[in-house]
């Protein structure tokens, strides 16, 4: 069961300007900004009331996100939907007909790992926004220990 949105990842051209211009308008505290040096990503996530902004620069030439930040700008390129069941819900959106990028939960860019469960790419665009899911049954299964 799809339970909230965890994260909307932003596709960045400079992210130490976008972080620094959000974090002001929002009036939220300026997170730490982390390399990814073998991704040749920086990612930085701010927290708007229990909802991740996950601001991404991508400095490779070709990467994903700096194709999609040069032809779109600094726009949304995915968000995160929580879930208590990673796998139902893949079947349940393979069962109404999206195509799914990834079918197994992977972690991506170890930002998003924290130990509250796995992180999967769902399908691969819907109306040109990615949707990723991250699966909660591990947490649950923890708090009850």
């Amino acid at each position: 069961m799809i339970l909230g949105v965890g994260h909307i990842g932003i596709a960045v051209k400079d992210i130490e300007e976008s972080v620094r211009v959000t974090s002001k308008a929002l009036d939220l505290p300026m997170p730490a900004i982390r390399d990814v040096p073998d991704r040749k990503m920086k990612v930085a996530l701010l927290n708007l009331y229990g909802i991740g902004l996950e601001f991404i620069q991508d400095y490779s030439e070709n990467g994903e996100f700096a194709e999609f930040a040069r032809e779109r700008g600094d726009a949304i390129h995915h968000f995160c939907l929580l879930t208590d069941d990673i796998e139902a819900e893949a079947d349940s959106l393979e069962e109404r007909g999206v195509e799914l990028r990834i079918r197994k939960p992977t972690v991506i860019l170890n930002l998003l790992k924290l130990g509250v469960g796995q992180l999967a790419v769902l399908p691969d665009r819907i109306h040109l926004v990615n949707v990723l899911s991250l699966d909660l049954s591990p947490l649950k299964s923890s708090r009850k220990h």
